[in-house]
């Protein structure tokens, strides 16, 4: 029976991922996961596929907030941006949304790592942001990640990816929260339906990878050669696109610990 071997999330889009022992699942995905993101002053989002120095930014959730530190820069705290809060349009790819300013000292400081006028927007209970409706139901919901709220990946097809690559990559390149072992390579590809101790998870369409995952998660530097997207390519393409992966909605939430079975249906 396969199990939960790892739990990651990444509290502000893009930046490094924060392994857990366990998480509270919600109907938005992990508990703290993409709930903040950085977007230009038009409201367009960032990503690391353009500024791939964020991999090395740290962002810790506290009471209230969040724990923020990066090379060369001071420790930063930024606290939940109150009810009233000054609101931002932002753009994620085809959606638009209504998110919460973090505020002037937050944006001071990510304007100076990445060397551009930056704001930090957050997740807040006005917030709406649908999942698309071909994949999901009008009651779906998700944060910043780039479409779905959950994403899951076997430690299994990552070996069997290094077993092709000259240069082994890690997990942390392509950015899962829930990562599977007890199973074959790919067969992640199969899955529907998923019971980790009392929540229930959706399968519903394989994760499409970009260059992000040639962005190397310790240093943020891009591999030269392109990989490990470039062997993805030959032996993962699927409709003209590179499938790595898969994408999960939450129907029953509750929490999920490393080491809980994994229970297959449908």
């Amino acid at each position: 029976m396969p199990v939960l071997a790892q739990i990651f999330i990444h509290p502000i889009k893009s930046t490094r991922g924060l392994p857990l022992t366990q998480a509270r699942v919600e109907p938005l995905g992990l508990e703290h996961d993409r709930r903040w993101m950085l977007v230009r002053p038009d409201g367009s989002f960032i990503t690391g596929r353009e500024s791939p120095s964020l991999v090395r930014v740290s962002a810790v959730p506290t009471e209230g907030g969040l724990h923020v530190s990066a090379p060369a820069q001071p420790e930063l705290r930024v606290p939940a941006p109150p009810a009233d809060a000054p609101r931002q349009e932002v753009t994620i790819w085809s959606d638009r949304c209504s998110a919460a300013r973090a505020g002037e000292a937050a944006d001071r400081w990510f304007s100076q790592y990445l060397g551009e006028p930056v704001a930090l927007v957050y997740v807040d209970a006005r917030m709406e942001r649908p999942v698309d409706p071909k994949y999901a139901g009008p009651g779906d919901r998700v944060g910043f990640p780039d479409a779905f709220p959950l994403l899951l990946l076997s430690r299994a097809s990552v070996e069997e990816l290094n077993r092709r690559l000259s240069r082994p990559v890690t997990m942390e390149h392509f950015r899962p929260n829930l990562v599977v072992e007890g199973c074959e390579p790919f067969a992640e590809d199969g899955w529907k339906r998923l019971r980790v101790g009392s929540v229930e998870l959706e399968v519903v369409k394989p994760c499409a990878r970009c260059v992000f995952t040639t962005v190397d998660p310790r240093t943020g530097e891009k591999a030269r050669d392109g990989e490990p997207l470039r062997t993805l390519t030959d032996f993962r393409r699927i409709n003209g696109k590179v499938m790595f992966g898969q994408n999960v909605l939450v129907r029953r939430p509750g929490t999920i610990r490393v080491g809980d079975p994994i229970e297959l249906s449908g």
